[in-house]
């Protein structure tokens, strides 16, 4: 039988020498963004996380082969790839199976990630509860993978496209601990601010690296999630992409588009309506999240270093 899990050379030495690794997902590449913006995206996030000292760990899967770890001509065929399936925590296994490639989801990326023994994840926005779930029953599977996951998540907030308020009643009670990086509000993707309170504000990586640190210490399960508005200078007029949202929503319904293609849907038509801004704002975010993100893994490397050597001392 084929090997069908890779983990990239440049990725297991960091594990096995506790530097710091930084995971991604690739349904960016596949379904978020069009080609090869798309591609230069997951370069650049890449980059971010070199600078400053993080080793980046995009996930995809390529025929069938699941890569921990990808090089820029992995990721450009995967992001080329037209036939490009999704794959999330609960259907990776059939997709491998088949032979099929995938841009991974949220929940995919943190189960891979988790197995693989990366601490800290980086991403957009996160799925959540749709508009309208209270008819169609459709909330994202990346809602109760968090909550299972042992790797930190950071993202700005979830998908401006669902229904924010339900997203964040659902999170505290599948017992994801979310904590506002620098604000006191969830993020809502294009916009800074929701209006929605969080519970918890964290000022600096460190005190993620400490909650990351005391959850382990005590074996808690439950996620944790932190919020990291888009930069303020990038962000889009609150008003104008509500209204842009409420009209992608609309057309979605028109058209009968559900389950998975729903999302990438909605962001196209947004792209469309907004001229491109919306791009602009979603690259923002993410190069935002990367930094975010590997000063995290830093943090929790650093703070994994000592515990090892405190233990080594007796």
């Amino acid at each position: 039988m084929r090997d069908s899990w890779i983990v990239k050379d440049e990725v297991r030495d960091a594990l096995g020498a506790g530097r710091p690794v930084l995971a991604f997902e690739s349904t960016v590449l596949t379904h978020g963004l069009p080609y090869p913006t798309s591609r230069d995206l997951a370069l650049r996030v890449e980059s971010v996380a070199r600078n400053r000292g993080c080793v980046p760990a995009t996930i995809g899967i390529v025929d069938g082969v699941i890569h921990v770890g990808m090089t820029p001509e992995e990721i450009d065929r995967l992001a080329g790839n037209n036939s490009a399936c999704k794959a999330s925590g609960y259907d990776i296994a059939f997709v491998v199976a088949s032979g099929r490639s995938a841009g991974v989801t949220v929940s995919g990326t943190l189960a891979i990630a988790q197995r693989a023994g990366i601490h800290v994840f980086a991403t957009g926005g996160i799925g959540g509860v749709h508009r309208g779930a209270s008819e169609t029953f459709d909330i994202s599977h990346d809602l109760a993978s968090i909550a299972r996951s042992q790797v930190v998540t950071v993202c700005a907030g979830a998908k401006a496209i669902l229904d924010l308020p339900k997203t964040v009643e659902y999170l505290e009670t599948v017992g994801v601990c979310v904590l506002g990086y620098k604000t006191d509000t969830l993020p809502a993707f294009y916009t800074a601010d929701s209006g929605i309170p969080l519970a918890y504000r964290v000022e600096s990586a460190d005190e993620v690296g400490d909650a990351f640190m005391a959850k382990r210490r005590l074996g808690f399960g439950g996620g944790l999630l932190v919020a990291a508005p888009i930069p303020a200078e990038k962000e889009l007029p609150p008003d104008e992409i509500n209204q842009a949202i409420e009209d992608a929503v609309e057309l979605a319904e028109e058209q009968g588009v559900r389950g998975k293609a729903l999302t990438p849907y909605l962001l196209a038509q947004l792209a469309e309506i907004t001229g491109g801004r919306s791009v602009e704002a979603n690259l923002a975010l993410l190069e935002n999240n990367a930094r975010v993100g590997a000063e995290i893994a830093g943090s929790i490397s650093r703070e994994l270093a000592a515990e090892a050597r405190r233990g080594e001392l007796g």
